[in-house]
């Protein structure tokens, strides 16, 4: 098998935003055997991100890197990436024919209707994978899915750059994209504030490495969760211990506020969801609902 730097370079490629993602996908593209012959950076971190990953690759402004790129990648923020589509289209900056596509989670490929009339391939191509910008995420890529919407006739096209990113395309219908982005933020940004909620209630408990006590615990309850679903549903509020969920409440009652909010947020979810599957018999789940129904002073 050939290597990348024996195979010749199919598309040449501009990343417009260099940042954990941009720049990433950028190199992965390049592994694959493309070009990469521009990129835009603003911040000091995005420019020590492309001088990484994207070692003597030109930093330029972003109508250049336009100009440059015969596939372009957009990976800036979902709120940005309207107005940049706008601004590039007021500036006529695009390319007939030229392979566009968006990283945005959110946005599937109506957010490239404005520049219609320039005959751009808009494709959205959104990894469902956190990044950190370094060399870690070309590996993670193998592991990954990518959330794919383009006009039927270009889903080819798609998910063959899904492909030779390493990672695994998965189609998401054009209406369906805000449900989509909205499970994965719900279940990953969420996560983080999570755990580091419970690393910090650990540690007011006196526990001098909390992450180490608690790691085992949630990578076995991830596991358990993504095999089994709701089956997977341990603790206090799957057995109807209501005693014991206010008890926690009282303890939250000094940490910082967010704390105790979302864990009554959380455990009326759970007691719902444990009710509705029936791990939770009505009769124990009325006291638990009484405690987590309105917040107030707890006994």
């Amino acid at each position: 098998m050939s290597t990348p730097e024996e195979r010749p370079a199919r598309l040449e490629v501009g990343v417009v935003g260099a940042g954990r993602v941009g720049a990433v996908l950028g190199a992965a593209l390049a592994r694959a055997g493309h070009k990469v012959v521009a990129a835009s950076a603003v911040s000091d971190a995005s420019r020590a991100r492309a001088a990484a990953l994207l070692p003597g690759i030109p930093l330029l402004p972003v109508e250049e890197v336009v100009a440059r790129a015969e596939l372009l990648l957009l990976t800036v923020p979902d709120d940005a990436l309207i107005d940049l589509i706008a601004g590039l289209t007021a500036t006529h900056s695009w390319q007939a024919g030229q392979i566009v596509v968006h990283t945005s989670g959110r946005h599937g490929v109506k957010v490239f209707e404005p520049a219609a009339g320039h005959h751009i391939i808009g494709l959205a191509l959104h990894p469902a994978m956190t990044f950190t910008g370094t060399p870690m995420d070309l590996t993670r890529l193998t592991d990954c899915c990518f959330g794919i919407t383009a006009p039927e006739v270009l889903r080819p096209v798609a998910e063959a750059l899904v492909v030779e990113m390493g990672a695994e395309p998965v189609w998401i219908a054009e209406e369906q994209r805000e449900r989509y982005h909205a499970g994965l933020a719900h279940g990953a940004n969420h996560l983080v504030t999570l755990v580091a909620q419970a690393m910090q209630v650990l540690a007011s408990a006196g526990v001098e490495h909390p992450h180490r006590v608690i790691a085992p615990l949630l990578n076995a309850a991830l596991d358990n969760a993504l095999r089994l679903g709701d089956a997977a549903l341990t603790g206090p509020v799957a057995r109807g211990d209501a005693g014991t969920v206010a008890a926690h409440l009282r303890q939250l009652a000094d940490e910082t506020p967010d704390v105790r909010a979302t864990y009554l947020a959380l455990a009326r979810a759970t007691a719902e969801r444990a009710l509705a599957s029936g791990r939770l018999t009505a009769s124990a789940a009325e006291p638990l609902l009484d405690i987590l129904a309105v917040p107030k002073e707890l006994p």
